[in-house]
């Protein structure tokens, strides 16, 4: 599946979070992430940012999607993260 995934931690927890991400998602900008994920990844993920979390003062909001191409992503400014893979 592919997700795009937000959080807003508190500050003492956001270096814990970002670390945590970047494991299983590709980073976009300041605590957006996006890839494809397995169900049983993107479970782990979960369970391990809930570690990292205060429930009653963070979030993590997650969208979900069976493939990309049902998404469509327009970036005006500067893109943070190019996400161009060349093998």
């Amino acid at each position: 599946m592919y997700v795009i995934l937000v959080y807003d931690i508190g500050e003492r927890r956001v270096t814990k979070m970002l670390k945590l991400c970047r494991q299983y998602l590709n980073w976009i900008q300041n605590s957006v992430f996006e890839g494809e994920i397995t169900e049983v990844k993107l479970k782990e993920l979960i369970a391990r940012a809930r570690k990292i979390m205060k429930v009653q003062e963070d979030s993590l909001i997650i969208f979900k999607s069976r493939d990309e191409r049902w998404l469509s992503k327009e970036v005006i400014g500067q893109e943070k993260n190019d996400l161009d893979t060349f093998l």
